[in-house]
C-alpha cells in the first residue's frame, strides 16, 4: 500500500485485536461446551440422568452467558469488514511511486503532433455553428454536462461506436448490451462501491445505479460463477451511455465536452488465467494503440503511478491525445489488471482440474 501512499495501520491493527479476540472466544466456549457434552454423555452411560439433566441446564446457561459475547464481536468483525473494504488493491511493483498525475511515468508517444491552423476556434464554437452538437438544449433539457448529438455530429458519434466495436469484435471479442443500471452488489464487485459512492448515480427507490462504466455490468456476468479452463480467455466488448456525477469539477476544463455527466463509451474486458493477466494486459494495450494509429492521432501511453490510480486496479495504463487547440493531453481511454481483486470480490471462481 506504501506505493498507493495509503494509510492502512490503524485498520491492520483493529482488525487483528478483534481476530484475536474472536478467535480466543471461540476456543474458550467451544472447550467448556465440548467438555460439558462430554460430562453429559458419561452421565448418561452411567445411567445418572438427573446429573446429567443438571449439566444439560447448567450449559443453558453458560449458552445466554456466551450469547452477548458473541453478539459484540459479530459487531466488531462487521465494523471492522466495513472498513476492510475501504482497501483499494495492492499495486504491481511494476507502479511507479506518486501522489499525483506529475509522477505518472511516460511509457512511449506515437503520431504525429498536430498543428492548429489560423483561424481555429474551439470546437464547442463550431459544434454551434454548424449545429452538430447543442449544449444549451442539452442544458435545458437536463442540465450542464448532458449534451445533445445533432445531424452530422450524431451521426460521426454512431459510426465512431460502430467503428470501435468493430474493430474490437474483429480482434475476437463478444458482443454485449448490457443494462444501464446495475444493482448494489454488481457496483460492489467491480470495485465502485464504496469507494465512488458519491460519483454514481442513485436511484434510491430502486437501489440501482446508473453505470460510470461498462466494466461494471460486463464483468458481473460472471460473479457468483465458476470459470472453467477451457472457458478462458473470455473476451466482451460492450458500448454504453456512461454516468458520472462528477462532483467538483468546474472552470476551463469542463468545457465542451470536457468532464461530461453522459458520454457514450466502447469497453473490453477480459477474464483470462491468473498466470497470464500481465501478458494479456500488454495485449490488450496494443491493442488500443493500435486503434488509436489507425485514427491517426497523436498519443501517449503513460504507466499510472499509486496515487493516480483506481481504487480496483493493479497497474494502470493511459492512453491521451494531444488536442492542440487546447494545448493539453486528453484521457481517451485506459486499460488495467485488477488480478484477483474483482473477482474475489465478485465470488468468481477459477477451478483448474489439472
Amino acid at each position: 500500500m506504501e506505493r498507493r501512499t495509503f494509510p492502512c495501520k490503524k485498520i491492520q491493527r483493529s482488525n487483528t485485536k478483534t481476530q484475536r479476540t474472536k478467535a480466543g472466544a471461540e476456543r474458550t466456549g467451544n472447550g467448556e461446551k465440548e467438555n460439558s457434552h462430554r460430562q453429559i454423555g458419561g452421565l448418561m452411560a452411567k445411567g445418572q440422568k438427573e446429573e446429567a439433566d443438571a449439566k444439560k441446564k447448567e450449559v443453558e446457561g453458560f449458552k445466554s452467558t456466551l450469547a452477548p459475547i458473541e453478539e459484540a464481536l459479530a459487531k466488531a468483525e462487521k465494523e471492522v469488514n466495513e472498513k476492510l473494504v475501504l482497501l483499494p488493491n495492492l499495486p504491481s511493483i511494476k507502479v511507479p511511486r506518486g501522489k499525483t498525475p506529475e509522477d505518472n511515468e511516460v511509457v512511449r508517444t506515437g503520431g504525429s503532433k498536430p498543428e492548429l491552423y489560423a483561424g481555429a476556434v474551439p470546437h464547442w464554437d463550431l459544434a454551434k455553428k454548424f449545429d452538430l452538437i447543442d449544449f444549451e438544449l442539452g442544458n435545458k433539457l437536463t442540465g450542464s454536462g448532458f449534451p445533445v448529438y445533432k445531424g452530422k455530429g450524431a451521426k460521426l458519434q454512431r459510426a465512431l461506436i460502430q467503428y470501435f466495436l468493430d474493430y474490437n469484435t474483429s480482434a475476437g471479442y463478444t458482443e454485449i448490451m448490457p443494462p444501464l443500471m446495475v444493482n448494489e452488489a454488481s457496483a460492489y464487485g467491480t470495485g465502485q462501491l464504496p469507494d465512488k459512492e458519491g460519483q454514481m448515480y442513485h436511484v434510491t427507490e430502486d437501489n440501482f445505479y446508473l453505470i460510470p462504466t461498462a466494466e461494471v455490468p460486463v464483468t458481473n456476468i460472471y460473479r457468483d460463477t465458476i470459470v472453467k479452463p477451457t472457458d478462458l480467455p473470455v473476451k466482451m466488448t460492450a458500448y454504453t451511455p456512461c454516468f458520472r456525477r462528477e462532483a467538483g469539477s468546474y472552470g476551463k476544463d469542463v468545457r465542451g465536452l470536457n468532464r461530461l455527466h453522459q458520454f457514450d463509451k466502447v469497453e473490453i474486458v477480459q477474464l483470462v488465467h491468473p498466470d497470464k493477466s500481465y501478458e494479456v494486459l500488454e495485449d490488450m494495450v496494443a491493442h488500443v494503440e493500435k486503434l488509436l494509429q489507425s485514427l491517426g492521432l497523436h498519443y501517449r501511453i503513460l504507466r499510472l503511478c499509486g496515487g493516480d490510480m483506481s481504487f480496483a486496479s493493479a497497474l494502470t495504463y493511459d492512453f491521451e491525445v494531444w488536442s492542440a487547440a487546447q494545448e493539453r493531453w486528453l484521457e481517451v481511454s485506459s486499460v488495467s489488471n485488477f488480478e484477483s481483486f474483482q473477482t474475489n470480490r465478485m465470488k468468481v471462481r477459477f477451478k483448474d482440474w489439472h
